[in-house]
């Protein structure tokens, strides 16, 4: 009889992130197919747990599924795990799923913490709609190439980066996207140097620059979307018809100011539209 293969999210940093399911699962199973053996050999020595390990990462996964479905399919239950958060985030395990599921054995998620969640969780960008884009190519040509396919998106972003490459990628964002697009920094989640961060892409390159310990772990960045063209016109409208009011009791300089405090826009460009409203008059 088909036993069951259970995918179970393992911390991402603080340990005490941990689920008891997570642990109950693990203890319970005949065998952890994990991503790095050595890693997840310190999380089981962590909680006691005794269970053995087998490696199933990019390398290895085609030829591993055949051994760990006949376990499944021998009564043997399987828990796959990666080296933090959830798998297939990312991280190897589609494959195994897919035979599973294939196989007709059923696939268990035991949820828990995840990288990209918990981002977009904290840095204050629209939840409602969102796309995972993993990571980014580590070439330049192709990584533009990636970002102009993803300039127009209106739902935000959550993309991982390598701390090595985060500044060129941030960079080029700030070229393909706009230097005013919002942008959610989150670096070491759950850990102790954790930085979680929003700004715009222009402020972020500058943040990376002035302090080299964030090109430090592991990083995740939520991406705000692009402005609808009707927004644009319906919030040009507003500030249009704001201005023109405080303009009528304040000097351009004041009234800016009061525009920006009132709508959140940058006073360089609340101040610059005044102006052109008052020449216009």
């Amino acid at each position: 009889m088909s036993a069951q293969l259970f995918v179970v999210a393992t911390p991402i940093g603080h340990l005490d992130d941990m689920t008891f399911r997570s642990i109950e699962v693990l203890k319970s199973v005949s065998v952890i197919a994990a991503e790095d053996t050595r890693q997840s050999a310190q999380l089981l020595k962590h909680y006691n747990i005794s269970t053995p390990l087998t490696a199933c990462h990019d390398h290895n996964e085609s030829n591993k599924i055949d051994i760990l479905i006949e376990k499944l399919k021998s009564g043997q239950n399987i828990a796959l795990v990666s080296d933090a958060g959830t798998p297939l985030i990312s991280d190897p395990g589609f494959k195994l799923v897919r035979a599973a599921q294939e196989n007709g054995i059923r696939v268990i998620p035991v949820p828990g913490a995840c990288a990209a969640i918990a981002a977009l969780s904290a840095v204050g960008l629209p939840s409602d709609r969102f796309s995972f884009e993993g990571f980014l190519s580590s070439k330049q040509s192709q990584r533009l190439i990636q970002l102009e396919k993803l300039k127009h998106e209106s739902q935000t972003m959550i993309i991982y980066e390598a701390p090595h490459r985060i500044l060129d990628s941030v960079k080029d964002m700030a070229d393909v996207f706009g230097a005013d697009r919002p942008v959610g920094f989150a670096r070491e989640i759950t850990k102790t140097f954790e930085t979680i961060k929003k700004m715009t892409l222009s402020e972020l390159v500058t943040f990376i620059e002035n302090d080299r310990n964030q090109q430090k772990g592991e990083i995740v960045l939520v991406i705000g979307g692009a402005p609808d063209a009707k927004d644009q016109d319906v919030e040009q409208e507003k500030l249009d018809q704001l201005l023109n009011r405080l303009l009528q009791d304040l000097s351009v300089k004041a009234a800016s100011q009061l525009a920006a405090d009132l709508t959140g826009i940058k006073k360089k460009i609340a101040y610059q539209r005044a102006l052109e409203l008052t020449n216009q008059q």
